[in-house]
């Protein structure tokens, strides 16, 4: 790691602690997983949003093991077994995810469609983990909104087998413009950028913690 990121990497932490969030650096995929098997208890419900970094980084198979009770939409046969998996997420003792972005302020910003993800990180599980790479480091919101419409929901768009102009064509269509709004964007029935979300301050303290690893994982 360059020293430069190492100094962002220090001013993330010191905000997201600011802003009353749990803050942890580590080095490695290994290291976050020893670090995630400290903040859970064996027999602990547990559930997570769909992310390519928790699978990435072997924390998706460290929460979904037989030592927890796993909520796994993916076992789901029908949409109302989902909606029932979505809504027992709330419950859940911690919620797993990752995020669009991470602001050296000290802020989450994360991008949804259906919004399961962003609903359970607001309100609902006791405790929610958050594990990004270095990679999801921005200055600011500003950085974020980029972010989000050139390198996270392109490839995802793709990921999901949606149809979208961004899958085509690697960034949000609203890009063509001088200014683009942070909620403009193709308008599809296939959208998947439809609700915005910025953690910032806190209000129970500690709730939410962010894992940064010095590696690149996700989109």
């Amino acid at each position: 790691m360059t020293e430069e990121m190492k100094i962002r990497v220090e001013t993330t932490l010191k905000n997201l602690k600011r802003n009353k969030m749990e803050a942890y650096y580590v080095d490695t995929k290994e290291d976050a997983q020893k670090l995630v098997r400290t903040l859970i208890s064996k027999g602990d419900t547990l559930s997570c949003g769909g992310s390519v970094t928790l699978k990435q980084t072997g924390i998706y198979d460290i929460i979904s093991s037989d030592d927890y009770n796993f909520l796994d939409r993916s076992a789901c046969e029908t949409p109302e077994q989902v909606e029932e998996v979505y809504r027992k997420t709330f419950c859940a003792d911690a919620f797993f995810t990752s995020a669009n972005a991470v602001t050296e302020n000290g802020e989450l910003y994360n991008v949804d469609g259906n919004s399961n993800r962003v609903a359970a990180i607001l309100y609902g599980p006791k405790s929610v983990v958050c594990v990004c790479g270095v990679n999801k480091l921005v200055k600011n919101i500003g950085e974020a909104i980029t972010r989000v419409k050139t390198k996270a929901a392109p490839p995802n768009t793709v990921r999901l087998g949606i149809e979208t102009p961004c899958a085509k064509t690697g960034e949000c269509i609203s890009l063509k413009k001088d200014n683009p709004e942070m909620c403009e964007g193709c308008y599809g029935d296939g959208r998947i950028c439809c609700n915005y979300v910025v953690c910032a301050q806190q209000r129970h303290v500690n709730r939410i913690k962010v894992i940064i690893i010095g590696e690149e994982y996700g989109y």
